[in-house]
């Protein structure tokens, strides 16, 4: 507003000066001049006061404008700090609950701990309750022992004069006999010698009777058993169960392509895989038979990879197959390079190496082989450990023992003998070809390390579970064994131990003689045969302890 003023003194003041210039210069137009510069200067006024009330109006306009911002600025500062504050106040709060929680974690771990604590001095004070209760019990032994020996001390002396007893009274007898047979003491006693010898003659001809009858009936049960593993080895539940690989396809039209024209193409696949190709009614499905694993997974994935692709002919058969063959390989020496990488044996030749990833898919009873080689290795280190022996034989020893399973499809022969042959073959040491050899008691096993061997097989092969067999499974055929033996007459317990490959049998002495315990096991193992399905064999052993008891008073 002081400008727009200024602006209009100046004004008047350029206005004055040239009414003043005027007038010098043109003085006879004085009055016009003087009315028309008073004109002016009405007009000056009238414009500046016209400016002077719009200045003061844009003056008023912009004071409400400059109070409006400086409101709306103060109210985005209040919304900005309430944000900023709510979200202090939210980070505060939920570090507060992390701690919060921390706390809640920490003391949650020193109540279990406190929990543990309490279980340890549970398990102490029941420790200490065992140990006294014994101590006492072994007290109590030892005073029955002191008892005991003193009673052998009394009758020990009673039998010494009762044998003097006895001698004496032989002496006398003798003499009675002599003057009753009247014969002399020389031909007294070979009379007694021919009459001995007839008697053993005659039990000499019945042990020979009971041992050939023995023999035979064992030899009966050799071949029956050998007979029913071969059996067992190509039966044909067995063979579906490990011999098959079922493939899934997305709809039953595809078996048709699958076939081919005039079967062409089931032909080129069985002729290049070495399988049989199963196509039933089953839906969905077709199913890939053949005794060798290796080409039973080969022939599986080039079906799965057919189906997939969608193109079945013989041509892209060919091809498929050719991929599956160095896909399966790759995981054959995968798997035999992991299970040495795993049980720390890194200097087996290559073609070991290769064999034994066979072992991937080859299985046992429903057991991965290598798995149970693996836990073979493992069991064999820790046993050797604790025996104070080096480890590492045996875990190379428990790793390839089951290495023939490879191929004992191919070659005639125990596994175990194919396996020794391998292993020779590619340079392992006498010691670990023997352990091989021996871990089914095809050689004799006679050094500790075959024995480990053995030890750890049967342990990985008999543990409930290991070998298709449920719990339960397992469970009632222990219950099933000592049921079968309880069965008879004169037994009075019964024990099925090593994982139901043996069975004890403990008899009354008073209702069993030696005769009839020979006859009880070849009964128990007989019906064990005829009514019951294991693995392997179940030795039966009958126990008869007698015990003669006398008190001295």
């Amino acid at each position: 507003m002081e400008i727009v003023i200024a602006a209009v003194l100046c004004l008047i003041v350029g206005l004055a000066g040239g009414f003043a210039v005027f007038r010098l210069v043109a003085g006879n137009s004085a009055k016009q001049a003087s009315s028309e510069a008073s004109s002016l200067v009405e007009k000056a006024k009238l414009q500046a006061e016209t400016m002077r009330r719009e200045a003061s109006l844009e003056a008023d306009s912009l004071r409400r404008e400059a109070s409006l911002e400086a409101e709306t600025m103060r109210r985005e500062a209040s919304i900005v700090a309430k944000d900023q504050a709510l979200k202090y106040k939210e980070e505060i709060e939920a570090e507060n609950k992390g701690r919060l929680k921390e706390a809640q974690d920490r003391m949650h771990e020193a109540q279990e701990r406190m929990k543990e604590a309490q279980e340890r001095m549970r398990e102490v004070r029941d420790a200490e309750n065992r140990a006294n209760q014994r101590e006492e019990s072994l007290e109590r032994r030892s005073e029955s022992l002191d008892g005991r020996e003193r009673q052998i001390d009394s009758m020990q002396s009673q039998i010494e004069s009762r044998e003097r007893e006895l001698t004496v009274a032989e002496e006398e007898m003798v003499r009675r006999l002599e003057s009753v047979a009247g014969m002399s003491p020389q031909e007294a006693k070979e009379e007694m010698l021919e009459g001995l010898r007839d008697e053993l003659t005659h039990e000499s001809a019945a042990i020979i009777r009971e041992s050939e009858t023995r023999t035979r009936a064992e030899a009966d049960k050799k071949a029956r058993m050998i007979l029913s593993l071969a059996i067992q080895r190509v039966a044909a539940d067995h063979s579906a169960e490990n011999t098959v690989s079922a493939i899934h396809i997305p709809s039953d039209d595809l078996k048709g392509r699958i076939i081919g024209r005039e079967g062409r193409n089931i032909r080129s696949f069985e002729q290049l895989t070495g399988t049989n190709l199963i196509i039933d009614d089953t839906p969905e499905c077709v199913t890939i038979s053949c005794f060798d694993p290796v080409r039973r997974e080969i022939g599986r994935v080039t079906m799965e990879n057919l189906v997939a692709d969608g193109r079945i002919h013989p041509a892209r058969i060919e091809e498929m197959y050719a991929k599956a063959v160095d896909l399966v390989e790759q995981r054959v020496v995968e798997a035999g390079e992991q299970a040495t990488f795993d049980t720390g044996i890194h200097d087996l030749h290559p073609d070991l190496v290769h064999t034994l990833g066979r072992l991937r898919y080859r299985t046992s009873y429903g057991q991965n082989v290598l798995n149970h080689s693996l836990e073979v290795a493992y069991l064999s280190g820790v046993m050797a450990s604790e025996l104070g022996l080096d480890p590492v034989p045996a875990k190379r020893a428990g790793l390839l023992h089951d290495l023939g399973k490879a191929v004992d499809h191919e070659v005639e022969g125990s596994h175990a003998v194919i396996g020794a042959d391998l292993a020779r073959r590619f340079g392992e040491r006498p010691e670990i070809v023997h352990a091989i050899e021996a871990h089914h008691g095809d050689v004799e096993a006679n050094t500790v390390l075959d024995v480990l061997v053995q030890a750890a097989d049967a342990i990985s092969a008999a543990r409930p579970g290991a070998r298709k067999e449920t719990l339960d499974a397992y469970i009632k055929r222990l219950e099933k064994l000592e049921e079968i033996a309880n069965s008879y007459k004169g037994v009075e317990r019964t024990y099925a131990i090593q994982a139901g490959r043996e069975v004890r049998v403990m008899v009354e002495p008073e209702v069993v003689d030696e005769a009839q315990s020979v006859v009880l096991a070849h009964d128990i193992a007989h019906q064990i045969e005829s009514e019951m399905q294991y693995p392997g064999q179940v030795k039966v052993v009958v126990i008869r302890e007698s015990r003669a008891v006398d008190y001295a008073k």
